[in-house]
């Protein structure tokens, strides 16, 4: 199904005499439109190099972006010929309307102007030509450019500024000079590539001036411009040195022959009166003229025939002519003076019927015309095309690139009518239609670009929009025309179409296609060399994406991000789980299980000059480092968290060390010079013993005695600390014992806790757990620390890292000496 021509079969007709047999095929009023037979895309994902990126436009999962395969980068580009040149003129200039040719008007009053600029451009001189709208600007331009074929190496090249930015305007040129299909070039090589163009340029509808324009011609110093503006655009810069050209109105009697050219007939006396009139009330605008003589010929038609009109449903019998009409065949009075000046409204209630439905969604539109090839769907009518050529005889439509607009001043005048009250349906109307047609297959991304404007007017129109429904038509324009605008490199419109449908679709509260919007920005910040601007949008969607469970588009996401980290040279993003993720991950407290094959509570020392000695640490401490060594995407948070656990480690180890020196000082030099004595084979007595302690004591000082080797139960004292029975060789901790001074040999208090096995260098358990004697403390299960070996070397006194693995033990051991204050 043709996605402009709808067929016979739609309108309850058969295909036996349309196109096939005897009957005869209705040519195709656009250019574009595809003949049958041809075979139709099914899908329209394009590939297309963008500065050192490879862009994959996919209109269903959305853009993706790489660095550009090694091979293929394009080469560089292929100068247009002169024929190459004429042939994409012709193509990107308007379309002729339909109907019968329109009078060919002379330029009158403009051969100083003209000779003028000619005689600038050769000389390589840029010119600003500024006018009035309406003054006749377009057709001056046409006339010079007619001139200067010759001039230049690279000719003449035609541009529209027209809603359009320098950066635009500089890729237009490139575009035109070069035949480099699917390529856009950075900003760096575009620069390398325009120095290096020598055209005549003619640029129509200029929109800005001051330093964007100083860089138009900064980045061109090979190119004569020819800007034409109007008067309310910003001037160049004082550094600038643009030649000025100011284009006035027409004088009076240069009036009246264009009057009477385009009416193609001469005027009476009455109405060269009239003429003269008009021509003061609008200081010389051709463009008045212009729309004067068709109402000369609208009159002309009435008199003769007052039901000229009918047939086409344009007059209708209480038409308004601005005064009492005498309608009899013979006599019509001429428009009033205002009507004269301000001509659109008079002259839309002569059009047909198609002809004003045409006018009311270009009002409706901003004052943007809907393609020729629209106006059936949009209208309901299978020859509504017809009525672009009416709206062009009657001097109601300007150029605009290769499209049409109202002329300057329809729009307010017809607004005025009453044109515009239902402008909110028509805009909506023609958005549906719009949206249906770019996401068709078959429909090309040049026939996208070309109707850019009429499209982001139609969004631009729906948002923000108090109607039910509104801004979800305008999300659904967006989403179906913004990869045609990518895929056609008309970068500017894709960059409003997405900000227009990110707006409208946060506003319609559809947070996929938010989500859409912001990767497709992010892609583009990304393409144009704003990596600021990228990160932003990507960890947005990225987000958006994660809370909807979008786990591809998550993915799309995090690869053009990573993109971004790396072009920009900064350190790659930390990406965690999307929330939606996030959301079904256990947190429990409890220690993670261990990987297989490893022993958790069981880990090597280091070597150390007591070789075969194995440490024994807390249980509870190994699966808490497992928990945390887990890989992926938690890796960097379980590294940061095992040094805060190693810190913390660190910070209650000197606690305990502390505690076990002040208790250590406490003992007498007698049983300090008897623990010196102590060794690994004597420390197996221990267990042979039942009520008494042997002669060896703890070589740390510590109070802790293991009730199973000593057999003699711990009672707390006053202060929450152990007091151990009589006879047992421990001293009292108590604060009040005055045994309890400090002792002047500090070789037991320089060297922190180690704990050696009680039986063999071989690991062991401990049969029993020990509780702490602090009333308030919960029993945990630890491993029974041992007398040490004092013969060995002291380890310096500052802890490290590898001492956070064994501080849970030493605390669970002195915990019975530091009582509350530990806890």
């Amino acid at each position: 199904m043709d996605p402009t021509h709808r067929g016979p079969e739609e309108y309850g007709r058969d295909n036996g005499g349309f196109g096939e047999g005897s009957g005869r095929r209705r040519p195709a009023r656009d250019q574009l439109t595809p003949e049958p037979g041809q075979p139709t895309p099914q899908a329209r994902v394009v590939r297309l190099i963008a500065g050192d990126y490879l862009l994959t436009v996919n209109p269903i999962d959305g853009s993706e972006v790489e660095l550009c395969p090694p091979g293929e980068q394009p080469g560089p580009p292929a100068r247009r010929t002169a024929t190459g040149r004429a042939d994409r003129e012709r193509a990107t200039a308007p379309p002729v309307p339909p109907g019968p040719p329109a009078p060919q008007l002379p330029l009158l009053e403009r051969a100083q102007e003209r000779e003028r600029l000619v005689r600038l451009l050769s000389r390589g001189r840029s010119v600003r030509l500024t006018g009035p709208a309406g003054s006749g600007r377009t057709a001056l331009l046409d006339a010079v450019a007619a001139d200067c074929a010759d001039l230049a190496p690279d000719g003449v090249v035609r541009l529209s500024g027209y809603k359009r930015s320098a950066t635009d305007l500089l890729y237009g040129l490139f575009e035109a000079v070069h035949d480099t299909p699917l390529h856009r070039p950075d900003r760096d090589r575009l620069l390398e590539r325009v120095r290096s163009i020598g055209a005549v340029v003619l640029l129509d509808d200029l929109e800005f001036g001051g330093a964007a324009l100083e860089e138009l011609l900064d980045a061109t110093p090979e190119c004569a411009f020819l800007f034409a503006t109007v008067p309310d655009v910003a001037a160049p810069t004082t550094d600038s040195h643009l030649e000025e050209v100011f284009l006035a109105g027409l004088g009076r009697s240069a009036a009246v022959d264009l009057l009477e050219r385009a009416a193609e007939r001469p005027l009476s006396d009455e109405e060269a009166n009239w003429a003269g009139d008009l021509w003061f009330e609008s200081e010389g605008l051709p463009l008045r003229f212009v729309q004067a003589a068709a109402l000369l010929r609208q009159r002309d038609l009435l008199r003769t025939d007052p039901e000229a009109y009918g047939e086409y449903g344009g007059l209708a019998a209480d038409a308004p002519f601005g005064h009492d009409q005498a309608v009899d065949g013979v006599h019509i009075p001429l428009p009033s003076l205002g009507e004269g000046a301000a001509p659109a409204a008079l002259l839309a209630s002569r059009l047909s019927g198609p002809a004003r439905d045409t006018l009311r969604f270009a009002v409706a539109l901003g004052g943007e015309v809907p393609h020729q090839a629209h106006l059936p769907a949009l209208i309901g009518d299978t020859h509504a095309d017809a009525a672009l050529g009416e709206l062009a005889g009657c001097g109601l439509l300007s150029p605009a690139g290769s499209r049409y607009r109202l002329a300057a001043g329809v729009v307010t005048q017809l607004e005025a009518a009453g044109y515009g009250e239902d402008a909110t349906e028509r805009a909506r109307a023609a958005a549906q239609h719009y949206a249906w047609w770019a996401g068709h297959p078959s429909v090309t991304p040049e026939r996208v670009t070309a109707e850019g404007d009429a499209v982001i007017a139609a969004m631009a129109q729906l948002v923000p929009g108090d109607g039910a429904g509104q801004t979800s038509v305008a999300v659904l324009l967006a989403r179906s025309a913004t990869p045609a605008f990518a895929a056609g490199l008309h970068w500017g419109s894709w960059e409003k179409a997405l900000r227009i449908g990110q707006e409208a679709a946060r506003i319609a509260g559809e947070v996929a296609e938010e989500a859409y919007f912001h990767h497709e920005l992010g892609v583009l910040a990304l393409l144009a060399g704003n990596p600021d601007r990228a990160r932003a949008e990507l960890e947005t969607s990225i987000s958006m994406r994660g809370a909807l469970a979008d786990k591809s588009g998550a993915v799309a996401g995090r690869r053009a991000l990573a993109l971004v980290a790396d072009r920009s040279g900064g350190p790659l993003p930390i990406v965690l789980t999307p929330p939606g993720d996030e959301l079904p991950v256990s947190r429990a407290e409890a220690p993670a299980t261990p990987p297989a094959g490893t022993r958790p509570s069981m880990t090597q020392t280091p070597p150390r000059p007591y070789e075969g000695v194995t440490a024994v640490i807390s249980r509870q401490s190994a699966p808490k480092a497992a928990g945390g060594a887990r890989g992926g995407r938690f890796g960097l948070l379980a590294g940061a968290r095992r040094n805060l656990v190693a810190t913390a480690a660190g910070v209650l180890l000197t606690g305990v060390l502390g505690t076990v020196v002040g208790l250590g000082l406490t003992s007498g030099d007698d049983d300090v010079q008897g623990n010196q004595d102590v060794t690994t084979e004597q420390s197996q007595s221990q267990d042979g013993g039942e009520d008494e302690l042997p002669a060896d004591g703890p070589a740390d000082g510590s109070t802790s005695a293991d009730p199973a080797s000593s057999g003699s139960p711990a009672t707390p004292g006053p202060s929450g600390s152990e007091i151990t029975p009589s006879g047992s060789g421990t001293p009292s901790t108590d604060p009040t014992d005055p045994s309890g001074t400090p002792s002047s040999d500090t070789s037991s208090s320089s060297r922190p806790p180690s704990h050696k096995p009680t039986t063999s260098p071989t690991t062991t358990k401990s049969p029993k757990p020990t509780k702490t004697s602090s009333p308030t403390a919960d029993p945990t299960e630890t491993e029974s620390p041992s007398p040490t070996d004092t013969a060995t070397e002291p380890e310096p006194s500052s802890p490290d890292t590898s001492d956070s693995a064994s501080g849970p033990s030493s605390s669970s051991a002195a915990s019975a000496d530091s009582g509350p204050a530990i806890a």
